[in-house]
């Protein structure tokens, strides 16, 4: 049987952790930042973890991750 392909997209956007969850950047600190509180900055720049149902269909796109 052939290899999988993994999607290169899904694979530079999320991290599958050593217990299977799935851990992404968050979205939103890339520019028009001075309107942003300091406190939500700070919050941005944490990981994120999809949850479960969403893991699911990301797991699909990374087979060997």
């Amino acid at each position: 049987m052939p290899k999988m392909k993994t999607r290169k997209a899904a694979a530079k956007r999320y991290h599958v952790t050593g217990t299977g969850k799935v851990r992404y950047k968050k979205q939103g600190l890339r520019h028009i930042l001075t309107k942003k509180t300091t406190k939500r900055k700070r919050n941005l720049r944490a990981t994120g973890i999809l949850s479960e149902s969403e893991a699911k269909k990301v797991r699909v796109l990374l087979p060997y991750n």
